[in-house]
């Protein structure tokens, strides 16, 4: 895997618990082309020729679905190279007629396609505007949600296809029971806050990116059963880390690893 020798954190991988493998693999292996990189015991792994990021699926028949919104995941976000590519894989997914669309937005730092895989887990496509066309207010970030032309970015398509091999997995957002510890927790593993005006929500990152973890309080403390599908690890690289494990607020496990 190479980096950006810039860079001081990379978001390299999460894994979920699923109930329905076979349904799981036809959505992240059939329709978004992940490859099959290992399957041992109830874990399947998945990545990209790039192998930017790896996902990992655990795989719990008896696992109840998780309920939404709940304390856990929001959703994961892949970040495309350009805008070719995402559209070209949101043409993929408009021609597979693909049920779980949630909506598509414009941020101003990014343009963004939402959707769920068929567990209910929530996934954000997206690719980043240069940052000098970032907004700001001030010196703060100020990221926006506004309309996004769909037909527009489809126009952008040659052909349909899934994934390029060079996306990464730019951010993961989180529903917290407190926006205070989430911070401070987040902080603590080099990240700082981008922008904090938004109802309810935060985002944080490292190396002045506009998000690799955006943390919000609209699940407003509900709980899943603790053996529910969804969001059980992920793991980040940090520049000059000593390897070791960690719980976030949600209980889920961190795992750090050096950049």
């Amino acid at each position: 895997m190479t980096q950006d020798l810039k860079k001081t954190l990379a978001l390299t991988g999460l894994t979920l618990r699923v109930q329905n493998l076979e349904r799981q693999l036809a959505f992240y292996r059939d329709l978004l082309g992940l490859e099959l990189v290992q399957h041992q015991g109830p874990q399947t792994e998945l990545a990209l020729p790039g192998r930017h990021f790896t996902l990992t699926l655990q795989h719990e028949p008896s696992a109840p679905l998780r309920p939404q919104p709940t304390l856990g995941l929001y959703h994961f976000a892949l970040l495309l190279p350009s805008r070719a590519a995402l559209a070209a894989v949101f043409r993929r997914l408009v021609e597979a007629r693909y049920p779980h669309f949630q909506g598509a937005s414009d941020h101003g730092v990014s343009e963004a396609i939402y959707l769920a895989d068929p567990e209910g887990n929530g996934i954000e496509l997206y690719r980043d505007r240069p940052i000098n066309e970032w907004p700001f207010r001030g010196n703060r970030l100020a990221m926006v949600s506004e309309r996004l032309e769909l037909e527009a970015l489809l126009a952008e398509a040659r052909a349909a296809q899934g994934l390029d091999p060079q996306t990464t997995l730019g951010h993961i957002h989180l529903h917290v029971r407190d926006l205070d510890e989430a911070q401070a927790f987040f902080e603590g593993l080099g990240m700082k806050l981008m922008q904090g005006d938004y109802p309810s929500a935060r985002f944080l990152a490292a190396d002045g990116y506009h998000h690799h973890i955006g943390i919000n309080l609209w699940a407003r403390g509900r709980t899943a059963p603790p053996d529910a599908t969804g969001l059980l690890a992920y793991r980040m690289a940090i520049r000059g880390a000593t390897p070791q494990r960690l719980t976030d607020p949600n209980g889920a496990l961190v795992q750090v690893e050096p950049l």
